[in-house]
């Protein structure tokens, strides 16, 4: 599977096996700004899965990369839902990150579940893939689902890398909409040898 990111650069998807665990979705790659149980929460609240009702404990992990560097992410879904997951930054502050995607519902006795979620076929800052690992039938209980995905060349001591699953045929998230969320903190150092990323806030 190929995907295309933002700057025009190929993100491939592959499958690999390991031991199974229990969670809608958890973030293996990069690490977590916050501790996570078995089920992978928090994960339901935007932007990175805690709020003032459901909060968390920070990990203090930070990646450090450099501007232009491929980022692996790696995620283990092991509850099945049917969907796509997309990866979005931000520089200065997590405010930046997107809202989650706008859904396609249908009204069911128990509220609007969703059918589809809207897919940027061109995505751009703070967008760095879209429509990642869609897929619409249960995955093999011990996959994981991973890419690597091109950094912009930019200076950003307190970068926030988002890592959303937006869910079809799926009833309404209080906290999140139709999406899970989980995030990474980043400190990413600008490549001298490459021309600054001037679309990205703060450069």
């Amino acid at each position: 599977m190929k995907l295309r990111s933002a700057a025009l650069l190929v993100t491939t998807a592959v499958i690999l096996t390991a031991a199974p665990a229990s969670a809608h979705f958890i973030l293996l790659a990069p690490d977590a700004w916050v501790e996570v149980n078995v089920l992978g929460d928090p994960q339901k609240a935007a932007p990175c899965g805690t709020s003032d009702i459901t909060k968390g404990t920070p990990t203090g992990k930070v990646t450090a990369m450099t501007g232009g560097e491929l980022l692996h992410i790696k995620i283990k879904e092991t509850i099945y839902h049917p969907g796509y997951y997309r990866v979005a930054l931000s520089v200065l502050d997590r405010s930046e990150l997107p809202a989650d995607p706008v859904a396609e519902t249908r009204e069911t006795p128990r509220g609007p579940y969703s059918v589809s979620g809207k897919i940027d076929p061109a995505p751009k800052p703070p967008v760095l893939a879209d429509g990642l690992f869609e897929h619409r039938e249960r995955p093999a209980p011990d996959t994981f689902w991973e890419t690597d995905i091109r950094l912009p060349n930019i200076n950003c001591d307190n970068c926030t890398v988002q890592v959303l699953q937006f869910m079809e045929e799926h009833g309404l998230n209080k906290e999140g909409d139709f999406s899970y969320h989980h995030c990474a903190d980043l400190k990413i150092t600008a490549n001298p040898s490459l021309p600054i990323d001037k679309a990205w806030p703060g450069q």
